[in-house]
């Protein structure tokens, strides 16, 4: 989602339930906070959003029997052993938006985009153009639940609007790329060009020794120009990368950087390459993450449209914008083979647009469950990325609790049976999914979650 300084659709819709395909009528938009979802998707529980985070939820990443949510005021820690049970453990107010967040061991890393007057939790608001100002990466020891500790701070320029994990194959250490954006000549740390990504190493048996070690820029020609055109027309231009997902264990990566997809060699984790470049002049405005399939043939790439703030899903926008493309990796190269769009319409009043997901690891088979801000939470099978098909959703109506434009679902993600969804505004909802078309992958118990990290699951089912 941009920040404050980063500044469908089709009539009919088809449904998959329960294994079979069937014709669906566009449907009245559902009352404010009025819950719809296919036959196959069951509402678990809410846990509202902790009083003392005063923000929005954001990204999420889980390990063992916690989820961890980011919120622009924190995070929180969630005990999910009993999903239906789910319950808030604890509470970190720290201010610095957007608190993308991952867990590795006893480490939680989040990310700032906010300029801040120092690096503390008790930081305030301090324009960019003051030199003094601190962004980047904060480090937090999770190895009391109920009570972390900041140790650690790591200043990057253009701070960190998203991050990614990268471990080394010795897992002595772990690094992080740090994607960020909109440079300014008017800011003494982020200056144009900004064609680059920072790379953070943390030494995991001295986490307080982490330090950038390397700014690859990735864009040497500039990356794409853009097209200053205004919404819903306009193309965002390549000044780094907005977010990049990782495939460690099959050595490579794909950035979604704003004007540009690419997919990245990682094998040497301190000096990625760029292997391949893709641009959608015709409808991508901005390109914003991006998905591997389990074997790290496909990826699927996401649009902001519009930066999350505005409403997208509708008969005007169309079905090709604020969309997945799903790519095929050929030769090492990417290429195109469809789009998909939510295709239930959305109120003026709801931001709605193609936003983060998760694989649900179903064997031999390649399926997503992705937030669509207030669009809900979709499943989409794209086994054939030519033909995406969905097969189960989950959404509430307008979101009345705040402005409009201002609510839904950040990241919807699979984790171990069930799908976790971060409500700007509603806080942590636990949804089940029973379908024989994705019931197999209840048998896959993953040991952690890291979206933009990913990890192969097992291709047999259990």
């Amino acid at each position: 989602m941009l920040t404050p300084r980063r500044a469908l659709i089709l009539v009919a819709a088809v449904v998959a339930m329960a294994g079979s395909t069937l014709p669906v009528q566009a449907a009245d938009i559902p009352a404010p906070g009025q819950i719809v979802m296919s036959p196959n998707i069951q509402h678990v529980t809410n846990v509202p959003k902790p009083e003392v985070l005063t923000d929005i939820h954001t990204d999420m990443a889980f390990q063992g029997d916690y989820a961890y949510v980011g919120n622009y005021s924190g995070f929180s820690i969630y005990d999910i052993k009993h999903p239906k049970q789910t319950s808030l453990v604890s509470s970190v107010v720290c201010p610095g938006g957007q608190m993308d967040v991952s867990v590795y061991g006893n480490l939680l890393f989040g990310s700032v985009d906010s300029s801040r007057n120092n690096d503390s939790c008790s930081s305030t608001s301090q324009s960019a153009t003051i030199k003094a100002s601190w962004e980047g990466m904060r480090i937090f020891d999770v190895s009391d639940k109920a009570n972390p500790k900041y140790i650690k701070s790591v200043e990057t320029n253009c701070g960190s609007h998203t991050h990614t994990l990268v471990p080394d194959p010795a897992r002595q250490n772990v690094y992080i790329y740090v994607s960020s954006y909109a440079p300014n000549d008017t800011y003494p740390d982020c200056k144009t060009p900004h064609d680059l990504i920072s790379i953070i190493k943390v030494p995991l048996n001295n986490p307080t020794a982490a330090t950038v070690i390397a700014t690859p820029k990735l864009f040497p020609d500039g990356g794409y120009p853009g097209v200053p055109l205004p919404y819903p027309n306009g193309k965002s231009a390549t000044t780094g990368c907005h977010d990049i997902t990782a495939y460690p264990e099959k050595g490579i990566a794909a950035g979604a950087c704003m004007g540009d997809g690419i997919l990245l060699d990682i094998r040497n984790p301190e000096q990625p390459k760029v292997t391949a470049t893709v641009r959608d002049e015709a409808n991508f405005a901005f390109w914003h993450s991006a998905t591997f399939n389990n074997t790290g043939t496909k990826v699927i790439f996401t649009d902001e449209l519009g930066g999350g703030t505005r409403a997208t899903c509708n008969e005007a926008i169309g079905p090709n914008k604020g969309a997945n493309a799903y790519y095929d990796i050929v030769n090492g190269q990417l290429q195109f083979r469809s789009y998909f769009k939510i295709a239930r319409h959305q109120a003026d009043s709801e931001n709605c647009v193609a936003h983060n997901g998760s694989l649900i690891p179903v064997k031999g088979r390649d399926v997503m469950v992705q937030a669509w801000y207030q669009g809900g939470i979709s499943v989409v099978d794209f086994t054939d990325s030519a033909h995406p098909q969905e097969i189960a959703y989950f959404e509430r109506g307008p979101d009345n609790t705040a402005p409009a434009l201002s609510g839904g679902f950040w990241s919807a993600y699979y984790y171990n049976g069930y799908i976790y969804g971060s409500d700007f505004n509603l806080g942590l909802d636990v949804l089940k999914i029973d379908d024989p078309r994705t019931n197999q992958a209840n048998s896959v118990k993953m040991p952690s979650l890291n979206v933009q990290t990913q990890a192969s699951y097992p291709v047999h089912g259990h």
